[in-house]
């Protein structure tokens, strides 16, 4: 009986918990590359239900904190998806945050700019910046929230995935104002059913074309194709997709895990026959989500 009562307590104050959120802007002042004009911004709806947004120009990270008894000090940076156009906040933001809390990991929410040459003097680097910046903004208040700097992983879906393997493959340069000398290499990735390619036999041309226009140079296209940036330097991967995904080809997450396992890069990834583009969605979180938490427990991120 007291067993079950502590259960009881235990699961209250993680439930409560992932209720707790906190937003607070990615910069202070001056936003790099901003040409000073903000959008309003507009909430996407599905199934009259909202499920993101859309026109972005004030970047902001949603913090969500596991109970002191369960936090274990790792950390992940969750970049939604939505063809940078809009972002799926809820369904690849919110609820996979509250399922990284019940698991003792705080989550961030990132919510970054939306390419626009309205808002951006170079759309090509805007969101790259706000993702540095995330990770920057974690490494920085680490101790706040009792993190462990070697602990901040990156998570991005669709188009949030190319922006999680942009920022594990162009750590090396700031795209941000860094006097610190912060360390912007994220420990980790995990990508879902990512864009990684930008080349016209890959690519999801919607998402290409809005954060690098409809004619990009072969010098852009090479640059945002993350299978071409890999390095010995990129962190641990873990990936899935599915084989029939008919909106972003499972090649992407072929290239790219050929491509860390050529560099000697440690990488999982986890491949089904059926499901589409967005299939965890109609999966229940904690169901599909089992064999990351494996990884990251035998990789050490979360003892």
């Amino acid at each position: 009986m007291m067993n079950t009562l502590r259960l009881m307590i235990l699961f209250l104050l993680v439930s409560i918990s992932a209720m707790a959120q906190q937003i607070i802007p990615l910069y202070q002042g001056v936003i790099p590359n901003s040409t000073g004009y903000k959008m309003k911004e507009l909430p996407v709806e599905y199934k009259q239900m909202k499920a993101g947004i859309r026109s972005v120009s004030e970047p902001s990270l949603s913090v969500y904190l596991p109970s002191s008894q369960t936090a274990n000090g790792c950390a992940v940076i969750i970049c939604p998806g939505g063809g940078y156009a809009v972002e799926m906040t809820v369904p690849e933001g919110k609820v996979i945050a509250e399922t990284f809390v019940k698991h003792g990991i705080t989550a961030f929410v990132l919510k970054y700019r939306l390419p626009s040459d309205s808002i951006m003097k170079d759309k090509s680097i805007g969101p790259l910046q706000d993702a540095q910046q995330a990770i920057k903004l974690v490494r920085q208040r680490a101790k706040e929230w009792s993190l462990d700097v070697n602990k901040i992983g990156i998570m991005g879906f669709s188009a949030g995935g190319h922006l999680a393997a942009t920022a594990a493959t162009h750590f090396n340069k700031a795209y941000i104002p860094n006097k610190e000398s912060m360390n912007l290499r994220p420990d980790f990735a995990v990508l879902i059913y990512p864009v990684i390619s930008f080349t016209d036999q890959l690519t999801h041309k919607g998402s290409r074309d809005l954060l690098l226009g409809i004619n990009p140079s072969a010098e852009q296209i090479k640059l945002f194709s993350n299978e071409q940036q890999v390095t010995e330097q990129t962190p641990p991967t873990w990936l899935t997709h599915t084989g029939d995904d008919k909106l972003v080809s499972v090649e992407n997450s072929i290239q790219f895990y050929q491509a860390l396992i050529k560099n000697k890069v440690p990488a999982e990834m986890h491949l089904y026959p059926k499901g589409d583009h967005g299939f965890v969605l109609s999966q229940p979180t904690e169901e599909w989500m089992q064999p990351l938490f494996a990884w990251m427990g035998k990789n050490g991120w979360m003892k």
